[in-house]
């Protein structure tokens, strides 16, 4: 039962969540457990985080190693859909606040808490994706965040730590807010607001120069239904292939993306990825994809992929919408199983080999060899009937005047 004097906080570790334990107690009356997930950013330990929000009073610290269950069936899912928004990002933030929303919601039942608070702010995308996933699982629950709705500035929360003696250490904050997991790293504010400056080297930590790249770096990919499943023979969790990919992939700086975004708030926004693993991975599921599914499924396919990472994008992972659309894209990863031989240099991930048991290309079929086993001869009776409506349109055309003009040869 809800506890109306318990209120659980997505806790980070850093001064703005730090603060926000005492703030939140102070001017809600309520007391505050924190919330905290490991989905591959790095960084402290968990018992660090743990015993920080607990120095700066929570009366509870709810912890969660939850790598393996965001890659699993966040990654994966996202993997399967080939999620790319606005046809070039791989949904990290995006993907990530439905699990911590879940992890939210788990523990306000545990610990009895009837209000949910987030430390986003009132202009970006994800105060929607945490409080529209939280009204998703359970709407009873209200949420509020600290710095949109209770003023809690950063010269604010400077001074107010200070006041209350809290245990935070205050290092020089960068200029730029960053979100990262095990998925991909956002960047963005500070110089980069204006859209006219280049990305500076600092900019990234996920990916190297790919100006100036080692040697190259092939690598085979084996799939089962869509998931990677070996890396080079070796048998790999969806965690473990993220991971390499995010090593050896990032080594050749593979993955950087800079690009003005339409945010969900009605914005546009100038931001900078770099998603590594992800984008190695994608583009070889996809050319899994191109061997292994049927032409119009293939074609219906890359629509639902695009609309699904759409509605991600938009915080609608718990919705209707994309439930239907997870079980369309589920099936047709039925016989996406092979392998995806890949050179990663310079910046660039190269297919240049597939092969498949449950392949769709024909190599008899597909051949202009000797031992081709498809018929020519039945292409004239295909033309024909494929090409009727035309046919029968174009004579409508000429009878009234509004044939297709032909050029003469002429020549004055």
């Amino acid at each position: 039962m809800a506890d109306n004097n318990r209120l659980v906080l997505a806790y980070s570790g850093g001064l703005d969540t730090s603060v926000a334990i005492s703030y939140l107690k102070e001017r809600t009356g309520k007391d505050v457990v924190a919330v905290s997930l490991d989905v591959g950013q790095g960084g402290e330990s968990l018992e660090t985080i743990r015993e920080r929000a607990l120095a700066c009073g929570a009366i509870e610290s709810y912890v969660v190693d939850a790598r393996d269950e965001f890659a699993n069936e966040y990654c994966m899912q996202a993997l399967k859909a080939n999620a790319m928004y606005e046809g070039v990002y791989p949904l990290v933030s995006a993907i990530s606040r439905p699990l911590i929303s879940k992890h939210l919601v788990r523990a306000a039942h545990q610990f009895g808490a009837d209000t949910i608070s987030h430390g986003c702010t009132g202009k970006g995308n994800d105060q929607v994706r945490f409080e529209v996933s939280i009204a998703s699982i359970d709407p009873t629950l209200k949420a509020i965040s600290p710095i949109r709705d209770l003023s809690l500035t950063r010269d604010v929360e400077i001074a107010f730590a200070k006041e209350h003696k809290l245990p935070i250490v205050q290092t020089e904050k960068s200029p730029y807010s960053i979100d990262q997991n095990v998925w991909g790293r956002a960047i963005e504010t500070g110089f980069l607001e204006d859209p006219w400056n280049g990305p500076t080297k600092d900019c990234y930590s996920y990916t190297d120069d790919p100006a100036f790249p080692p040697v190259e770096d092939e690598v085979v990919i084996e799939f089962k239904q869509g998931i990677p499943v070996k890396i080079d023979g070796r048998d790999v969790t969806p965690l473990q292939a993220i991971e390499e990919m995010n090593r050896r992939a990032g080594a050749q700086g593979i993955g950087r993306i800079d690009l003005i975004e339409d945010r969900l708030v009605g914005i546009k926004s100038r931001e900078l990825y770099e998603c590594p693993g992800a984008v190695a991975l994608i583009t070889a599921h996809q050319e899994l994809e191109n061997c292994c599914l049927e032409r119009e499924q293939h074609r219906i396919k890359r629509d639902i992929d695009k609309r699904w990472g759409e509605l991600v994008y938009d915080a609608q992972w718990f919705s209707p919408a994309v439930k239907s659309l997870n079980a369309f894209i589920e099936d047709t990863q039925q016989y996406v199983s092979g392998e995806i031989r890949m050179i990663l240099h310079g910046g660039r991930a190269v297919v240049t080999g597939r092969r498949s048991d449950t392949s769709l290309y024909d190599y008899n079929l597909a051949t202009y060899d000797s031992g081709d086993s498809f018929d020519q001869k039945s292409s004239n009776g295909f033309i024909d009937i494929y090409g009727l409506p035309s046919r029968v349109a174009a004579a409508r055309d000429v009878k009234f005047g509004n044939g297709i003009e032909v050029p003469s040869n002429t020549v004055e």
